[in-house]
């Protein structure tokens, strides 16, 4: 990656974290966008699985140590998330609007099974409740919030061409 384009990724990266802890909780909504998981992603696409996993495992402690009753299971959901992500963009990522989304729901879906799966705090019909009825909403709504960030930061996310 030139350094041009890691200046951008960290921008935009930057942008996403600011709006993820000062947007969000303006918003109050119960699925509201995961402004974390979206810039997991923009950073996982452009750099290889271990650098992502490491960035997700960071941003999971960081955010863990705000919501201490689960502290580690937000670093293991992104740190797989990360991975994964980063490890499937040459087979399935391209410059798509409708291929991004669906990358943005997967990758939400799958960071909150990860999450409630191991912080063990739901149990029953309200672990399903939440998988099968408010997290595939998150993804909805993340994915949303993902492909508006995209084209308002598309200039910005373009790489160079000198």
């Amino acid at each position: 990656m030139r350094p041009a384009d890691l200046a951008r990724t960290i921008v935009a990266f930057v942008v996403l974290v600011v709006l993820h802890y000062t947007l969000r909780p303006l918003l109050g909504w119960r699925a509201a966008p995961d402004f974390l998981i979206i810039g997991l992603l923009l950073v996982a696409i452009r750099v290889r699985p271990g650098v992502a996993s490491l960035v997700g495992l960071l941003m999971g402690v960081v955010a863990d140590s705000l919501e201490p009753h689960a502290f580690g299971a937000g670093a293991l959901g992104m740190c797989i998330i990360g991975f994964s992500a980063s490890w499937l963009k040459a087979v399935f990522f391209a410059d798509d609007l409708l291929l991004n989304a669906f990358f943005f729901f997967v990758g939400k879906w799958a960071f909150d099974i990860i999450f409630l799966l191991a912080e063990h705090h739901l149990g029953g019909g309200e672990l399903f409740l939440e998988i099968l009825v408010w997290s595939p909403l998150k993804g909805v709504v993340t994915a949303l919030f993902g492909l508006l960030t995209l084209l308002i930061l598309r200039p910005i996310l373009r790489p160079s061409t000198t």
